[in-house]
């Protein structure tokens, strides 16, 4: 058994926006949200654009959710649809972290995600009463303020707070969840990909070890979890019985960052490893430019490619570990290029993604006594990296973003992947 007193017992809450991005357009549009099927769309000219975010109503009454395509939304009079405006969703979730600041000092928030935002509310008693009291009234405060509806988890750490708003509030509107709870509320959850911080990956891997539910996890042996998942496996049975040591704004909680990748649906179906390449090259860039700017560097390099629908769909995802972490763009794009001649079968491609994981401080890098210019090509990384941070992402370009098959310079015009 855990003896809780001695963990942090904090009143931390956390906030989510109910269908965020369509609550917004409903606000433009003098609509409400929670009797209107609205459906936000990446792109209403193409079919095969997804659906970023649909309402209640839309969700409940014909089916269509987040992740859907605009073909599959019925003909229906009563649907609106509308393309993103991405600067408007920012300003209104800057404009929720506004009111939250009204009820609690900036290092006790922490923005989680564009629609979701912590707040420790330990301490503010005397000035606004009960903490589960204060949440309901912040809730109250931004739908007043702001016509966005939410829901809210609470817990005695961030950890507790995110479950109780997952498992919980976002089918009632508000959850509080202690430490005694747990056996009772997070113990029976199954499957285990329903409990934040595990994935399907890990749940399958966890399955087969005899795991099948949070609390299977919770009485699992500590050295097996540990000898198969590493740090992970002491993190997984610490967050069964609820315990989270994270701080707010703390980076091991809030980041999670394990991994930078990029991910790109194609405008079009590419047809020869020729276009196919440049796209991995400048997202190579992209992935290496966010790992250097975190000071960061990976030793595994994940390549995966999906076919067109038009060739049957499918796929591969495929990685290779180096000897020695790397964010050097060409570093990356040479083990891409062999993973791609590896494993494509020159159908025609609609998807790409690259990544980089098993990261660790740049600082750990070894300079090789054989490449004395491996020095040089970091300072020259860092060095365009300024550039583009101060005249944007197109101050620097490789000549094949020029060909028709670069989609930098299109991808450099948008906010979060899509339209202003």
């Amino acid at each position: 058994m855990i003896d809780y007193t001695k963990f942090p017992n904090r009143h931390i809450a956390i906030l989510d926006m109910i269908s965020f991005y369509a609550s917004c357009i409903a606000t433009l549009h003098d609509l409400d949200v929670q009797k209107v099927p609205i459906a936000v769309v990446g792109n209403l000219k193409q079919k095969g654009s997804v659906v970023l975010a649909a309402s209640p109503p839309m969700k409940k009454r014909f089916l269509i959710k987040t992740g859907s395509r605009l073909y599959e939304i019925p003909n229906h009079p009563e649907i609106k649809l509308f393309n993103p405006q991405m600067n408007y969703f920012l300003e209104m979730s800057m404009e929720v972290t506004k009111i939250l600041h009204k009820y609690a000092p900036p290092e006790a928030i922490h923005v989680y995600s564009v629609d979701e935002s912590f707040i420790d509310l330990t301490g503010t008693e005397k000035l606004w009463g009960e903490p589960a009291d204060t949440v309901k009234e912040i809730q109250k405060d931004i739908y007043e303020t702001l016509n966005l509806p939410s829901t809210a988890g609470m817990g005695p750490n961030m950890l507790m707070a995110k479950l109780a708003l997952d498992l919980e509030a976002k089918k009632t509107g508000f959850a509080q969840w202690d430490f005694e709870d747990i056996p009772t509320k997070l113990w029976p959850v199954y499957p285990l990909s329903e409990m934040w911080g595990i994935g399907k990956k890990t749940e399958k891997k966890l399955n087969q070890m005899g795991i099948l539910t949070v609390g299977d996890l919770a009485h699992a042996s500590l050295t097996s979890l540990e000898d198969e998942f590493g740090v992970m496996g002491n993190q997984y049975y610490h967050h069964a019985w609820g315990i989270d040591l994270s701080k707010m704004g703390d980076t091991k909680f809030s980041k999670g960052q394990v991994s930078y990748g990029k991910s790109q649906i194609l405008l079009r179906d590419y047809q020869t490893h020729e276009e196919v390449s440049v796209v991995i090259l400048e997202m190579c860039e992209d992935v290496a430019r966010r790992a250097r700017e975190k000071k960061q560097a990976g030793r595994t390099i994940s390549l995966g490619i999906g076919y067109s629908k038009h060739a049957y769909g499918g796929g591969f995802y495929r990685s290779r570990t180096l000897p020695e972490a790397t964010n050097d763009t060409m570093e990356i794009y040479k083990v891409c290029q062999i993973l791609f001649n590896e494993n494509y079968d020159h159908r025609p491609v609609r998807q790409v993604s690259v990544s980089i994981t098993k990261l660790e401080d740049e600082a750990f890098l070894q300079l090789s006594l054989f490449d004395p210019k491996k020095w040089q090509i970091r300072q020259l990384g860092e060095t365009m990296d300024d550039i583009r941070s101060a005249y944007g992402s197109t101050a620097l370009l490789r000549a094949v973003s020029l060909t028709d098959a670069g989609t930098a310079i299109t991808r450099s015009k948008l906010v979060g992947g899509h339209k202003e």
